[in-house]
C-alpha cells in the first residue's frame, strides 16, 4: 500500500519497466489529430529501417484522437473505425512485428485534451472506466500509456489520487505498461511540486513544449527549450531507475531552431536523463536531424543504467555547468551557454566529482578525445552545449544526487524537518540523528532537497531570517554554496545556515546569519 503526500514520494513505483528513460516517437508534435493507420505503419517502417530502432528508440506512441468518440455498448474504448479500420490490436501487432513497442494516449477525467478543446468529439476519458480501460490496453498489447490531465479542476492531492487509480489498474491488468503522466495540462503547474515517482514511471515537469528556443515562459503555455531546462534542472533528485522527470517530447528536426539549438536540445535532454521521444516526421529526416537523433555518445549518457539526472555544478545566469554520474564511474559534463554570444565555459574535475591527476575527455559530438590534469573548458557558441564524457581518476563522494544527513559541528545533531511537515515555510531544526526520511537531504548542484521540497531562503533575506523549505522553483534563493570550511551559504543572500544562538538542544531552529566561521555554522555530510 502506498501512502500519498503532495510534498513527497512514499516509495518509487516498481513495475519493472522504465529502468532507463524511455526512447521512441510520438505522433502529436508533427501530426496532431491528423493520424491514421497508414501513417503509423509508415512511421513504424521508417523507424525499423532508418537506424532509430537499432539506436534504442522503442516506443511508437499514438497520441490523442485515435479513438471512436463513443464507447461500445459494453463501455469499451474503440479505435476510430475510419482512421484505424483494422483495429488497435492489429496496429499493436504490426508495431510488435517490427521489433518496436506500442504506446497509446488517454486522459484520467471525462475528456482527453482534444475533446476538452473541442477539436475531437465525444467524452471518452477513463474516469470511472480505469480498470476496464487498463484491461483493454493490455488486451491490445499496449506497452506505454500517456495519461494527460486536461482540466483546470482538482488539487494536487486530487491529481495524485486520480493518477494512482490508473497506476493500480495497470498493475492489475497483468501486462508491463510504462506509465507516463502529465498533471500540468490546462491546470496549475503541479509537475515540479513533488516527486511523482510513487505514481508513475515518467511525469511531465512543464507545460507543452513548442518548436522554439525561448518563449519567455517560467512555466506556462507554450514552453521553449531553454525555459523547460530552467524548470527541470533543479528537479534532479527525483530521477532514478524506473522514475524520471519528463520535459516533454522533442522538437529536433522540426525546424524553427538553429542546428546549434537543436543539438543543445538533444544534449540537455540526454544530460537530464529525460525520455527521448522524437516528435518529427521520421519518414523524411534530413542528415542533420539523423546526426542528432542517432548520436550514440549522448544516447549512452541518457540511457546509463545508474539513472541519474545531471546536477548543477555552477550557473552565473549565462554559463551553466551540469554533471551526470555514470554507472562505470565516468562523469558526463555539459558546458551550456544560455547567452547569445560565444563564451568560454570552464569547470574542473574536482567540481564534477572526480579526483586524480589525469583524465580523458571524449567530446560527445566529434568523438575526439583529449587529456587534462583537471581543467575542463571549451569555447561554446550562443545557445550551444559542449558535452564531455570524463573518465580516469576516481569518483568522489557524496555522489551527485546522493542522499545524506547534514550534521551540525557544534552539537552533532542532524538538520531535521520537524514532524516531517512539508508545508511551505516550515523551518528546519536540529535533532538527534535517527536516519529517518525527514533528516535525509539531497545535494543537487546548487539545490538542497528534503522530503521533495527545496531548502529556501526568503526573498531578499537579511540576517535573522528563517531558513525554510518550499516548493522547488529554481530561484537563486533556493541555491546554496557548500564552502570549503563546511559552511553553507545562500547564493542570493550570502548568509550562512546557522543554528540559532549557537544552541545544541533538540528543536533549536536553523536560520540565516552573517557568515562568521563559528561551529554553529559548520556542517558535515554523512
Amino acid at each position: 500500500m502506498v501512502v500519498f503526500l503532495s510534498g513527497q514520494s512514499a516509495q518509487a513505483l516498481e513495475n519493472g519497466v522504465g529502468r532507463t528513460p524511455p526512447m521512441g516517437w510520438n505522433s502529436w508534435n508533427t501530426f496532431g489529430c491528423n493520424i491514421n493507420e497508414a501513417l503509423i505503419h509508415q512511421v513504424v517502417d521508417a523507424m525499423a529501417g532508418n537506424g532509430m530502432r537499432d539506436a534504442g528508440y522503442q516506443y511508437v506512441v499514438i497520441d490523442d484522437c485515435w479513438f471512436n468518440p463513443n464507447r461500445d455498448a459494453n463501455g469499451n474504448l474503440q479505435g476510430d473505425p475510419n482512421r484505424f479500420p483494422s483495429g488497435m490490436k492489429a496496429l499493436g501487432d504490426y508495431i510488435h512485428s517490427k521489433g518496436l513497442k506500442f504506446g497509446i494516449y488517454q486522459g484520467p477525467l471525462a475528456k482527453t485534451c482534444a475533446q476538452y478543446f473541442n477539436s475531437w468529439p465525444g467524452s471518452t476519458g477513463s474516469l470511472g472506466h480505469e480498470a476496464q480501460d487498463a484491461r483493454q490496453f493490455a488486451a491490445w498489447g499496449v506497452d506505454y500509456l500517456k495519461y494527460d490531465w486536461c482540466s483546470p479542476t482538482g488539487t494536487i492531492d486530487d491529481q495524485v489520487r486520480t493518477f494512482a487509480i490508473m497506476r493500480d489498474a495497470l498493475a492489475a491488468a497483468g501486462r508491463p505498461i510504462l506509465y507516463s503522466i502529465n498533471s500540468n495540462s490546462v491546470h496549475a503547474k503541479t509537475g515540479p511540486q513533488r516527486n511523482w515517482g510513487d505514481v508513475a514511471n515518467i511525469w511531465r515537469t512543464t507545460e507543452d513544449i513548442t518548436n522554439a528556443w525561448d518563449t519567455g515562459q517560467a512555466n506556462g503555455y507554450p514552453m521553449g527549450i531553454q525555459n523547460i531546462i530552467n524548470v527541470t534542472v533543479p528537479l534532479a533528485g527525483y530521477a532514478g531507475p524506473g522514475h524520471f522527470n519528463d520535459p516533454d517530447m522533442m522538437e529536433v528536426g522540426r525546424g524553427g531552431m538553429t542546428d546549434t539549438e537543436m543539438r543543445t536540445h538533444f544534449a540537455m535532454w540526454a544530460m537530464m536523463a529525460s525520455p527521448l521521444i522524437a516528435g518529427n516526421d521520421v519518414r523524411s529526416m534530413d542528415a542533420a536531424t539523423r546526426t542528432i537523433l542517432l548520436n550514440q555518445n549522448l544516447i549512452a549518457i541518457d540511457q546509463d543504467t545508474a539513472g541519474q539526472q545531471a546536477t548543477q555544478v555552477s550557473f552565473d545566469g549565462t554559463r551553466r555547468v551540469l554533471a551526470k554520474r555514470l554507472s562505470n564511474g565516468d562523469v558526463a559534463v555539459a558546458l551550456f551557454n544560455q547567452g547569445s554570444a560565444t563564451t568560454t565555459i570552464s569547470t574542473t574535475a574536482t567540481a564534477i566529482g572526480k579526483s586524480g591527476s589525469s583524465f580523458t575527455l571524449r567530446d560527445a559530438w566529434s568523438n575526439a578525445t583529449s587529456t587534462t590534469a583537471g581543467g575542463i573548458s571549451a569555447s561554446v557558441p550562443g545557445h550551444g552545449a559542449v558535452v564531455y564524457r570524463v573518465s580516469g581518476g576516481s569518483t568522489s563522494s557524496p555522489s551527485p544526487g546522493g542522499t545524506v544527513t547534514v550534521v551540525s559541528a557544534a552539537s552533532g545533531r542532524c538538520l531535521d524537518i520537524p514532524n516531517s511537515n512539508t508545508a511551505n515555510g516550515t523551518q528546519p531544526v536540529i535533532w538527534d540523528c535517527n536516519g529517518q526520511a525527514n533528516q535525509q537531504w539531497t545535494f543537487d548542484g546548487l539545490t538542497i532537497r528534503g522530503l521533495g521540497k527545496c531548502l529556501d531562503a526568503p526573498l531578499n533575506a537579511t540576517a535573522g531570517a528563517k531558513a525554510q523549505i518550499w516548493d522547488c522553483n529554481g530561484g537563486a534563493n533556493q541555491q546554496w554554496n557548500v564552502n570549503a570550511n563546511g559552511s553553507i551559504s545562500g547564493v542570493q543572500s550570502g548568509l550562512c545556515l546557522d543554528v540559532n544562538g549557537g544552541g545544541t538542544s533538540n528543536g533549536t531552529a536553523v536560520l540565516l546569519w552573517t557568515c562568521h566561521g563559528g561551529s554553529n555554522q559548520m556542517w558535515t555530510r554523512r
